[in-house]
């Protein structure tokens, strides 16, 4: 069993994280972001500056599409590029698994505007054109994390917070009174399907995290993701059976694992308790399970998201 980071943490000190995450998670060490370095460095920011064709720029109301790259995109293409040079210099040497994180194209529509304004999920061939530009930028980026990290086994997490809202049509429009249609699972697996099949031709391994509860599992196990990523403690007992189902098919599952306790013990027989429940024993588990935390730690202090991954990294090796 292994352990790694969903993939923000906190503060501003980049190689002393990527060194950090190295020494904890050297089995699935991980890109990180790092959100306080701005805008540019967080989920959205890393996904404009993966966008091949498109324009995008920061408003006071988040990022735009726009015809030409601004000055915000350019400096996160900037900031990622300096990221991997990093990585590249920390991870010399390094053989295995090495797991990079990119926004999902329907979280990516439901956060982004159009030109004109409200969100790219309102347009049909806004969110068609989006999709299409993140998973050629999400292919070339695979290729760029793997010319740079000869060894690695690129891992490539796709994060879908908001799929689930988007399938029910829980998104509000720009005014905050309405709401944004529901997307239909066809086109939803059709936009994901884009992205595992870009991911795949660039020689990487598929995976989706979403820390949202009622994940549609099915779906993204339909759509060709090898892994799903979840937060354990907003799996209900009724969704039980649709997890076993898709570990059963091949696909593997990575629990996110509350840290109340910080007690490498406890996280492990939660994460034992889950899988029994399903149905399975350590000799189907161990070898296809990835403990992580319950979403990213950005938000925590930094001492605190250090010490929480270093027992997911003790809990796994027990």
């Amino acid at each position: 069993m292994r352990a790694t980071g969903v993939g923000s943490m906190p503060g501003e000190d980049f190689r002393g994280v990527v060194r950090f995450v190295a020494e904890t998670c050297p089995d699935l060490p991980f890109l990180p972001e790092l959100p306080a370095r701005g805008d540019g460095a967080g989920m959205i920011g890393r996904g404009a500056a993966l966008l091949d064709g498109i324009g995008a720029d920061l408003q006071p109301a988040g990022w735009r599409l726009t015809d030409n790259p601004g000055h915000d995109q350019r400096r996160a293409r900037s900031l990622l590029a300096q990221d991997l040079d990093v990585l590249e210099e920390e991870l010399q040497g390094y053989e295995g698994d090495l797991k990079i994180q990119v926004p999902g194209p329907w979280t990516l529509a439901a956060t982004m505007e159009r030109p004109r304004g409200d969100r790219v999920l309102a347009d049909h061939g806004a969110r068609r054109e989006l999709a299409q530009s993140l998973a050629s930028g999400i292919g070339a980026h695979v290729l760029e994390v793997g010319r740079r990290v000869a060894g690695a086994s690129v891992v490539v997490q796709v994060d879908e917070p908001g799929v689930r809202a988007v399938l029910d049509g829980q998104i509000p429009t720009a005014s905050g009174i309405g709401r944004h249609r529901r997307i239909h699972e066809p086109e939803a697996d059709a936009a994901l399907r884009e992205v595992v099949c870009e991911i795949r031709g660039a020689g990487g391994r598929p995976v989706v995290h979403s820390c949202a509860s009622d994940i549609p599992v099915t779906l993204l196990s339909g759509a060709g993701f090898e892994a799903v990523s979840f937060d354990l403690r907003l799996v209900a007992p009724r969704s039980y059976d649709a997890f076993a189902a898709v570990f059963e098919t091949g696909v593997d599952l990575w629990p996110g694992i509350p840290d109340t306790h910080l007690d490498p013990s406890a996280l492990r027989r939660t994460a034992d308790a889950f899988f029994a429940a399903l149905g399975f024993g350590d000799a189907d588990v161990i070898p296809r399970a990835v403990l992580t935390p319950t979403c990213g730690l950005a938000g925590s202090p930094p001492d605190q998201a250090r010490r929480i991954l270093k027992v997911l990294a003790d809990a796994a090796h027990l």
